[in-house]
């Protein structure tokens, strides 16, 4: 029987209290400062309870300093962290989930290590937080309390037990991967990597409401105009409340509204008692303002494409693209690197839906890191050569 690492359950410090007012933040800036190496940097949300995805506790620890539990939501505005970080690497665990609600916050990143970009290059299957403590470090992580309300305040004694042992592993768990990166010969790799993660930014959508889960299977535009109106009533009244959007009204149920036949809000109200008379009138208006609309204010059945459009055929597209996905994957399973992590899914579909005279300079256009460039052009180069002439 194969026994089971110890569980951590506590600190090995203890646990800190949470600095939640200017003074005690002074003072943990100060700290922090005279620290010295990487800041191991953890954020915890409220996602699918409060609106949006701000941090509600902020998280991190450095050799000398100790650890530190910041109330994010008191303090606000935590750019004095900057100065008081300097110049030194921050460690996180999925950086891109992190960033934009710390940058919301007021913190950047001088450099960034990612405990799970590097546990995927090294072509690791499981790379959660808790996964990869195991294998590095030999120790499990609870992580029950990671879908926790953390708005709640005070915050319960064991979520922030939990809280600070995030932080608490991952300067160790750093210096391991590192290695063993270094010994795969990888390294060069996550440094452009992490590099490039400084410059990240989430996604931008011209139109939010179009990521209304089941849209796709609505083909009236009519419809597809109630959901826009509703959507952003929605939208509204949930950031108003400071709930998300789905505790106002789940996405099937605002496509179940869009292409029913209620007639007023009282209707509304029948199917979800969950809503408010006020909160029901809102949305009937928004319900009936969409089917006033004249054809020319409707909307798109699809989202405008954004570039060119392709002067390839349907079946040259679906040609390249399968040569080119097939390309990716063996170099992929070669390099022991998953597919996506070699070359971004996006790049590779805006290659095959043009035709290209230069592909690494196509590739350097597209953002490609210099690694991947080196380890993709010449792959893509064979496969779209392999092709047959139109």
């Amino acid at each position: 029987m194969i026994e089971e690492p110890p569980l951590l359950t506590a600190p090995a410090e203890g646990t800190p209290p949470v600095v939640d007012t200017p003074e005690d933040f002074a003072q943990a800036c100060e700290r922090l400062a005279a620290g010295t190496g990487p800041i191991a940097v953890d954020a915890e949300r409220a996602s699918g309870i409060r609106y949006g995805q701000r941090a509600f506790l902020v998280q991190l620890r450095r050799t000398g300093s100790g650890t530190f539990l910041l109330d994010s939501e008191a303090l606000g505005d935590l750019t004095a962290l900057n100065a008081a970080l300097g110049d030194d690497e921050w460690v996180l665990h999925s950086a891109t989930q992190d960033l934009p609600c710390l940058q919301e916050r007021g913190m950047r990143p001088a450099g960034i290590f990612d405990t799970e970009l590097a546990a995927r290059l090294l072509g690791w299957e499981k790379f959660g937080l808790a996964a990869v403590a195991e294998r590095t470090l030999g120790v499990r992580l609870a992580k029950e309390h990671s879908a926790a309300d953390w708005s709640v305040r005070p915050l319960p004694a064991e979520w922030l037990d939990y809280a600070a042992l995030d932080v608490e592993v991952l300067l160790p768990m750093r210096d391991i991967l590192e290695q063993e990166l270094i010994d795969s010969g990888k390294w060069e790799y996550a440094r452009q990597e992490f590099a490039h993660l400084r410059t990240f930014t989430p996604k931008h959508y011209a139109e939010p409401w179009r990521r209304t889960q089941g849209l796709s299977k609505l083909k009236s535009r009519k419809d597809i105009a109630k959901v826009r109106e509703l959507w952003q009533v929605r939208d509204s009244m949930a950031s108003e409340a400071d709930i998300a959007p789905s505790r106002v009204l789940r996405d099937r149920e605002l496509i179940a509204l869009s292409v029913s036949r209620v007639r007023s809000s009282d209707d509304i109200m029948a199917i979800w008692p969950k809503l408010s008379r006020a909160e029901s009138a809102r949305l009937f208006r928004a319900f009936r303002k969409a089917t006033r609309l004249p054809d020319d204010e409707l909307p798109r059945r699809h989202e405008a494409a954004t570039g060119l459009r392709s002067p390839l055929s349907h079946t040259e597209i679906k040609e390249r693209m399968a040569a080119l996905k097939a390309a990716i994957a063996v170099r992929a399973e070669d390099m022991e690197i998953p597919h996506d992590v070699l070359l971004q899914p996006a790049v590779v579909k805006a290659l095959g839906s043009r035709p290209v005279d230069d592909v690494v300079e196509f590739l350097i256009e597209h953002c490609a890191r210099p690694w991947q460039i080196e380890l993709c052009a010449p792959v893509l180069e064979r496969a779209l050569e392999s092709l047959p002439e139109e």
